[in-house]
């Protein structure tokens, strides 16, 4: 089991290896060379890496660039560089910094001459990083909406919706500060379908299907915050339509992560399942989904990529939505006759909600431990509190910042 353990992490490893954000932009850039000078912003919790790898291929024709970022997700070589400004701010909640990052982003943007083109490099976690409110909506209110926002339940496009409607430039509004200058889009994709309208809320994309009108359980309270910005963000609405439609190009995405995770596997010699559509949906429901896929066919690897959504209580404890669908993974197992098997469940960014962790590997002894520490796996659940039981089966991945963000990885193999 030890062996078979460690050979899950390096396939884990293998995919985020793939996707690495300082080789996908570097490759891509070498690939289409970029003619003349440039300024580049680089927005999400992959921006650090993904602006070193514009800085590997620039070089000299870098004249200025803005890298905003999640705090402790910063890269301290970009900040040796005098053309570089590095900021951190707030995720998955914004804080003030997310509100300053927005200032300096159009700040950087209006003191870029008309004729040198911009890139921006865009990952996701930029809907929470970098923001500017329409005039009567205040920071509290943003943390309002996010915090409900994040226990919602509600899809990431359903979620990116609402955050559009209280913003003066998500939904391609951006580009109405552009005023008409030259601009590219590098983009790693976290979100289903690879949608640009919805990585990082879409700030140089608009969202023409925007689900917000059909769904009409809102609190008041939301409802008049979204009446309220709407006579600010008209305005722009009608400004951010450029006369051509700004190039943007996916670098990296689930897709390339889950094809690495399948070549590392084969390499390693398991027979493997490939699940091509992307998993979604309440942690419950994937997780006797995923179980049930062990369970139903022959020993082997399976490969899966998604994000799960989660219904949180007021009060978080320690976790989030890998951990969670690992643990509860690991009781819907007990229901199958099946003792040798193991599940990873990892955030490819490195982080996995309110914990350090970027997720959980569980195998068929994961509940004992767990129990043998005095702890319920099912109480730990419902409190939010995944992390404390995986912490003490010692079950939980911990990687640090990655420097990429496509979406979640899960496998699971069955042995016999």
């Amino acid at each position: 089991m030890k062996k078979h353990r460690a050979n899950l992490l390096s396939i884990y490893h293998a995919a985020l290896k793939a996707v690495h954000g300082r080789e996908c932009v570097s490759g891509w850039l070498r690939q289409h060379p970029q003619a003349g000078s440039c300024h580049v912003i680089a927005i999400g919790k992959a921006a650090a890496a993904m602006a070193m790898g514009a800085l590997d291929v620039l070089g000299n024709q870098l004249e200025r660039m803005l890298v905003i970022t999640r705090h402790g997700y910063g890269e301290p070589e970009l900040s040796r560089d005098s053309r570089v400004r590095q900021m951190e701010s707030g995720h998955p909640v914004p804080d003030q910094s997310s509100l300053d990052a927005g200032q300096a982003m159009l700040d950087f943007i209006a003191g870029t001459h008309t004729s040198t083109p911009l890139l921006f490099l865009i990952s996701g976690g930029a809907s929470a990083l970098v923001e500017v409110l329409p005039e009567d909506l205040t920071l509290t209110d943003l943390r309002h909406v996010n915090h409900w926002l994040l226990g919602s339940g509600l899809p990431i496009e359903s979620m990116n919706a609402v955050r559009i409607a209280l913003s003066r430039i998500k939904g391609g509004r951006l580009s109405a500060y552009l005023q008409g200058r030259k601009a590219l889009v590098l983009l790693v994709s976290d979100v289903p379908d690879d949608d640009p309208a919805i990585i990082g809320s879409g700030l140089l994309h608009p969202d023409v299907d925007s689900p917000l009108g059909a769904i009409d359980d809102f609190p008041d309270w939301l409802n008049d915050m979204i009446v309220r910005a709407s006579s600010t963000v008209s305005v722009l609405d009608d400004a951010c339509q450029p006369e051509e439609i700004i190039p943007h190009h996916v670098v990296a995405s689930a897709d390339h992560a889950r094809w690495a995770s399948l070549q590392q596997a084969q390499q390693l010699g398991y027979h493997t399942y490939e699940h091509q559509q992307r998993v979604t949906g309440d942690i419950n429901v994937v997780a006797a989904q995923l179980s049930s896929a062990l369970a139903d066919n022959d020993p082997g690897l399976h490969i899966w990529t998604g994000e799960t959504t989660v219904e949180l209580p007021e009060k978080l404890g320690n976790g989030g939505r890998c951990q969670s669908l690992a643990l509860t993974f690991a009781l819907q197992q007990q229901c199958h006759d099946l003792r040798e098997w193991l599940f990873l469940a990892a955030g490819s960014d490195g982080s996995d909600g309110a914990s350090e962790a970027a997720g959980a590997l569980v195998d068929g002894l994961s509940v004992s431990r767990i129990m043998a520490a005095g702890l319920d796996p099912r109480q730990c659940l419902i409190r939010a509190d995944a992390g404390t039981c995986l912490n003490s089966a010692q079950d939980l991945i911990i990687t640090g910042p990655t420097g990429t963000n496509v979406m979640d990885i899960m496998l699971g193999l069955r042995l016999v």
